[in-house]
């Protein structure tokens, strides 16, 4: 399976992610936009690759119930015992978090830091990002025959 580690940063701190690779392209064309927030991120790729914003919410909701501030037993036991491509949706909130959140799985490690309007690929063995592309529309289910463009503003940074 082609998993990465995606790991989005903005105002609120990180969130880091493991999904198919596939959903590359959705977060770069929602990128597009200049979203300020994970939230809005999510929501713009929910157009191209439908299902990614429930998995991400519905897991920050399952780590907020199961970790509190100062209180991270249970995503440290999760990080620790699972495979990285096994691994639950997880807020940075310590130096455990931030390195697992730098950790690639099989296809690799992108960062999208918001704030900084920056798409950094750690390591990208899948589909290299690049500034324009196009992907087919994923309904939850399969990809259809419906194709997406997306052209990354200048202001927005690919680091490699």
């Amino acid at each position: 399976m082609n998993v990465i580690r995606c790991t989005v940063v903005d105002d609120r701190g990180g969130v880091s992610f493991v999904v198919h690779a596939d959903a590359l392209p959705a977060l770069v064309a929602a990128c597009t936009t200049s979203p300020d927030s994970l939230g809005q991120l999510l929501d713009r790729a929910e157009t191209y690759y439908s299902g990614l914003k429930d998995y991400v919410l519905s897991g920050l909701a399952l780590f907020d119930e199961q970790n509190v501030p100062g209180r991270y037993n249970a995503v440290h036991f999760a990080l620790g015992n699972l495979p990285p491509y096994q691994q639950p949706v997880f807020r940075v909130v310590d130096d455990v978090t931030r390195e697992a959140s730098l950790q690639p799985v099989k296809a690799g490690a992108v960062i999208f830091n918001l704030k900084a309007k920056r798409i950094v690929q750690m390591v990208n063995s899948y589909r290299e990002i690049k500034r324009s592309g196009y992907a087919r529309v994923f309904d939850g289910r399969h990809h259809t025959e419906k194709v997406f463009r997306y052209r990354l503003p200048e202001e927005w940074a690919l680091v490699p």
